[in-house]
């Protein structure tokens, strides 16, 4: 199976819908950032246990969906859009695993773990992410949810993040 079409090779790609728009434009960029954020994501797998790795995979698959629906004018061919029991869902995950966490009472260094780490940096990806999914709002119509969903996403990496520190270096001003 061949995977390149060449259809890409002046610089426009097709969307879910058919929809042909340039690379460069914010709703590819929306979307391919969701696509990294989803592949670090991946990565963190790596170095978490069991528990999180299940929560984890869950996210990735959410993150297809609203990949999905970032990539399509026309929602209508979608399977499923970002609903508000998708953000009650990380809710609860950030409830659980801030209430594991102990100690938060100022700003910490992050990364006092391989895990950690590499959980943190998903998370300003996350961050990165909506940052541009706002802007493509501003010009294009979104789904409030899935603006909400990530901004609760960039909070569950955290409250996972800190979980998984070894120790806590607080920041001092």
């Amino acid at each position: 199976m061949q995977i390149y079409t060449k259809t890409g090779d002046k610089g426009q790609t097709s969307l879910y819908d058919g929809t042909r728009i340039d690379k460069d434009s914010i709703r590819v960029e929306s979307y391919g950032t969701i696509d990294e954020l989803n592949s670090y994501i991946g990565l963190c797998m790596h170095y978490i246990n069991e528990d999180e790795k299940k929560v984890l995979f869950n996210i990735q698959r959410d993150l297809f969906y609203i990949g999905s629906e970032l990539a399509t004018k026309n929602t209508e061919k979608l399977n499923k859009v970002v609903t508000d029991n998708d953000i009650k869902n990380l809710e609860n995950i950030i409830d659980k695993y801030m209430g594991e966490a102990k100690g938060l009472d100022s700003f910490i260094i992050p990364g006092t773990s391989l895990a950690s780490a590499h959980l943190h940096i998903a998370r300003t990806i996350c961050r990165r992410a909506e940052r541009i999914i706002i802007s493509l709002s501003k010009i294009e119509k979104v789904n409030p949810m899935l603006i909400k969903y990530i901004n609760r996403l960039s909070d569950t990496l955290y409250a996972i993040a800190r979980y998984s520190e070894d120790k806590l270096i607080p920041m001092e001003f």
